[in-house]
């Protein structure tokens, strides 16, 4: 088995999943080198992972990575992109490769120029990547809609698109913002430390395709929430997705009902260890985890597989997710934004870099 060789610029919050996914599957991924601006960062981040921080990029190039991870913040990414395009280094950037739409627009030579590919790493996560099997396996027939309340921005238009099938389609988008009570769940930091009432900000927009219909529903607080979980819903001509319910016709006058079952190991006295398996339909395997038997969660899965497929990518095999796709999923989240915002519809005639 190859071992994936890469860097990461970066030390923040998703930089450590990176580290983590790479401490728990050492035979499939190795991190050469990791640079951080920020001393303290990067003498806890190497101790913590037993990884080298150099000092600057040419120190962190030298350690021959494959590609490198580009987790810094958003207006340091593009100019950063471009750096490692002009070395000839492929990267891997972090959601959304640039924060404004003049930025995602400048990103457009890239496309060509460089080797680029970005994380958008919901489609792999395993629920989500077995739901996008059922949307484009037929059962449901010709899907039409798709309701995505799972994750915020540039991620849920990501599910939204692919759930639906859209590239580059005109949209009429409306939105409307609609702020709520809500009692602190945790955070990044962990569990509150008492109980406090805050405001809970949702937005919900319709993404028309005029055949096909995106809805768009989130509020941060899912994200961590012990009260506010997430839902999908997809519906087709034939049947519909909701949650883990699949509903379907044999034919005009049998229905027919299944559910998406989820295989972990570990659990009622099961020793195999503690770990994903896969999600089944029926009879049928609709996800299999390919880091057996690691103990990574679902999000970490999702960075592994971009991980995997950065990799099988540089090798001439699929897409993780293209520089043109992420930019238009973040143009449309800022079309919502704008949309919310003005309280009218906002039309997107096209792709970004049309």
């Amino acid at each position: 088995m190859t071992t994936t060789r890469f860097a990461i610029v970066g030390g923040g919050w998703r930089a450590e999943f990176y580290l983590r996914v790479a401490a728990a599957v050492p035979e499939r991924f190795a991190v050469t080198g990791l640079l951080t601006r920020d001393a303290t960062r990067r003498a806890a981040l190497g101790s913590a992972f037993a990884v080298a921080t150099p000092a600057t990029l040419d120190d962190l190039l030298a350690s021959g990575p494959a590609f490198v991870v580009v987790a810094t913040p958003w207006p340091a990414t593009p100019g950063l992109l471009r750096e490692l395009a002009g070395r000839g280094v492929a990267a891997l950037a972090e959601t959304p490769p640039a924060p404004d739409l003049d930025g995602l627009r400048a990103l457009a030579p890239l496309a060509t120029a460089g080797r680029i590919q970005v994380a958008e790493q919901y489609q792999y996560q395993p629920l989500h990547a077995a739901r996008l099997a059922v949307a484009r396996s037929g059962r449901l027939g010709r899907v039409s809609q798709a309701r995505v309340s799972a994750a915020h921005g540039y991620h849920g238009v990501d599910l939204i698109r692919r759930l639906l099938g859209l590239e580059s389609e005109g949209l009429t988008i409306t939105a409307h913002r609609f702020v709520s009570p809500i009692v602190a769940g945790p955070d990044r930091t962990g569990p509150p430390a008492e109980e406090r009432v805050v405001e809970s900000d949702q937005v919900l927009a319709f993404l028309d395709a005029g055949d096909r219909l995106g809805v768009y529903d989130f509020t941060p607080d899912q994200y961590f929430s012990w009260i506010r979980a997430a839902r999908v819903l997809v519906r087709g001509d034939r049947g519909e997705l909701n949650g883990k319910e699949v509903r379907t016709l044999l034919d005009h006058r049998t229905p027919a009902v299944g559910e998406l079952i989820r295989h972990d190991a570990g659990h009622d006295g099961n020793l195999e260890g503690f770990h994903h398996k896969g999600i089944t339909l029926g009879d049928e395997w609709l996800y299999h985890n390919p880091f057996i038997p690691a103990r990574l969660s679902d999000d970490e899965i999702a960075v592994a597989t971009c991980l995997a497929r950065m990799g099988e990518w540089l090798e001439g095999g699929p897409e993780v997710c293209s520089l043109a796709d992420a930019a238009q999923d973040h143009y449309l989240g800022l079309c919502i934004e704008e949309a919310a915002r003005i309280g009218r519809p906002v039309r997107t005639t096209g792709h970004i870099w049309g």
